[in-house]
């Protein structure tokens, strides 16, 4: 049974990737996040309940990754964590091209370095899974920083039908 959209398309990258790192399969991965403690899917449910299934794995697979190669800092975690978003990319695809899961992962990284003191977010036209994300970034980012990351995320939603676009800005 497929545990997510087009598995079919992104199994074979994903497993091949989680073989580098001398894990099996996904559900190794799984097992792995767990025995350490992790629930790595339930919180991602918990902080974007309406993400995508692959959304889950790809951060469990990524976890296992940071797990196996012994990160010990939040921020070498998170650049870990892009090589399991990664790995979801479909091949050839726009984001696989673009590397998007390791940007994603490198972003956490420097959200996570204490050098980085604000976070500015602009969320596009009803985006608010991207907000609802940017936001669970910081308050997840400031349980392990020193100095609390500032935000600013500023964007556009819509009211109603009528496609009234009002600007909105929320400092955290």
């Amino acid at each position: 049974m497929a545990l997510f959209e087009s598995y079919e398309r992104r199994i074979d990258k994903i497993n091949s990737v989680l073989n580098s790192y001398g894990i099996a399969s996904i559900e190794e991965a799984e097992k792995i996040t767990k025995d350490a403690g992790l629930n790595v899917y339930d919180q991602i449910k918990g902080i974007q309940p309406i993400c995508f299934e692959n959304a889950c794995w790809a951060y469990t697979v990524g976890a296992a990754i940071a797990i196996k190669k012994g990160c010990k800092r939040a921020a070498d975690a998170a650049a870990a964590i892009g090589e399991g978003l990664q790995a979801f990319c479909i091949p050839g695809s726009v984001a696989d091209t673009r590397k998007v899961g390791l940007g994603h992962g490198n972003l956490g990284k420097m959200l996570l370095e204490e050098e980085t003191e604000c976070f500015a977010f602009l969320a596009g036209h009803e985006s608010f899974a991207a907000a609802e994300g940017a936001i669970g970034i910081a308050e997840k980012a400031n349980k392990v920083r020193q100095k609390p990351l500032r935000v600013i995320l500023n964007g556009l939603g819509t009211v109603s039908y009528t496609h009234l676009t009002l600007p909105t800005m929320l400092l955290v």
